[in-house]
Parts: C-alpha cells; structure tokens; sequence
C-alpha cells in the first residue's frame, strides 16, 4: 500500500518512506531518515538526522526526533537514532542523535510508550516495553532496561544503569544504578523495596518473588560491603531472577548503586 502523504509536508530527497505510512500536515522529515512501514507522523512532527523509526510506531504532534545532541562537545559527527517497532511517542516528546564519545548511537527498543514531554538524551540505550511518563528526562549514556517505568517528572542522571522490571516513582532525581525489579522513590531516589506490582503482571512465579524478597533483604542486611555481598548472593542462588540482580551489581558500570534501605 502506497505511503498518504499530506501536500503541506517536506520530505527531503533520500528520505526512505515505507509502505503504508501515513505523514500527516507540516510534517518535515530529513533526507536521511528511514520510516519503516506503517509508520505515522500526525502533524507538526520533525524527524530529522540518521534517524530509523521502525515499522508501526506512531508519533504525536510537535515531537522532534533525531536532532543533535544538547552536549557541547559534539561538532556535527556522523551519529545516529535507532526506534524500534510498534512505539507511541506523544506530543513534544524528543529523542536526540549520539555522539561519538558515547559511541554514536542512540537506541529505542519496541513496544515503548514515551508520553508529552518526555527527553532520551544522546547515546541513551532503551530496552522494549519501557514506559517514560510525562515530562520525565533521561539523561546521556544511560541504560534502560526492558519493562521499566519511569514515572512523571522524574530525572535519570547521566551514566545511570536501570536494571530490566524497575519502577521509579513520579518527582523522583535517580543519580545511581537501580537493580532490576527495584522500586525507587522519594524527591532524591531511593531504593524502596521491589516492583511487585510489576512483578505479578508479568506473571513471576511465587517462588521466584519470594526469593527476591530474601536476596533483597540480604543486601540491605548481610555483612561486608554491598558487592561483597552480592558476590555472596550469587554463589548460593538458584533463582534467575535473583542472578539477573547478581549480574547486574557484578557488572561494568561508572555508578554507585541505589542500596535498599
């Protein structure tokens, strides 16, 4: 099925349109973008850059995805934006290029949701099915995994690690990583427990929670400093729920951790 394409918008010449898209008025998108199929511009929409939305996602008016970095240090290199499928990226939301400090990519999983106002910096990597709740602002390099929700009006600092299955609450700063299936909230974050609502959504087993639990309450208590114990933890798990936290403290990472109280 052919691309509609509305008469007031400026496709570029390179711009790749796919079939079945459909880009609504004043719409302007860059001769080096690629829309996938089906993909849905509504109006005022700017998709600029090397940017690649993948097929199904729609986006809301007055977004601009792809443009340059907010980071002084970059001098126009040749950087890119990757959405996955089946995204929603609301009103104003922005998504910027990487930079080739961070290594010049930025990456959008599928399935996300990205509501009005929401901000993935330069060389942010998201996982799929991540939720990012208006006005919320993630900042360069951070990591995002798979099923989390950031909630409104929050901030991820710069270099953070979100591990998959956290939640953070709404108005919250998060300035060090979160470990997977982490409930962070508070005005300056702080690790409060799981994300069992999110937990039982997904279906996790009984067992599986319980040992959370268990190896969450081992952390905050357990002897030595919190790496050592969660070296510890991981030699005697036997939940992979409980390994995916292990792996994720043991891992490389530029940050302290949010530890639970």
């Amino acid at each position: 099925m052919a691309a509609q394409i509305h008469p007031s918008a400026i496709i570029e010449d390179g711009a790749v349109i796919g079939e079945g898209c459909e880009i609504g008025p004043f719409c302007i998108v860059g001769a080096d973008v690629v829309l996938e199929d089906r993909v849905t511009l509504k109006s005022h929409v700017v998709v600029t850059g090397q940017t690649k939305v993948g097929e199904d996602t729609v986006i809301f008016p007055f977004a601009c995805i792809g443009e340059i970095p907010q980071d002084l240090k970059f001098k126009g290199e040749n950087t890119r934006l990757e959405i996955g499928k089946r995204n929603r990226i609301r009103e104003h939301v922005t998504m910027n290029s990487g930079t080739e400090g961070g290594g010049g990519l930025t990456k959008v999983g599928d399935d996300g949701l990205f509501m009005a106002g929401c901000h993935i910096a330069h060389d942010v990597i998201v996982g799929d099915r991540v939720i990012v709740v208006n006005q919320s602002a993630v900042a360069g390099h951070c990591q995002i995994g798979d099923d989390v929700i950031i909630g409104g009006l929050s901030g991820v600092h710069q270099w953070v690690r979100i591990g998959q299955g956290a939640i953070i609450g709404a108005v919250t700063m998060v300035t060090a990583d979160v470990i997977p299936y982490g409930l962070v909230q508070a005005s300056r974050g702080e690790l409060d427990g799981l994300n069992l609502v999110g937990l039982k959504r997904r279906g996790v087993a009984r067992s599986d929670i319980s040992a959370l639990r268990a190896a969450l309450k081992r952390l905050a208590e357990g002897e030595g400093a919190f790496q050592e114990r969660a070296k510890a933890l991981g030699e005697e798990a036997e939940s992979d729920y409980v390994r995916q936290i292990v792996d994720f403290i043991t891992g490389a990472s530029d940050r302290s951790f949010l530890t639970p109280r």
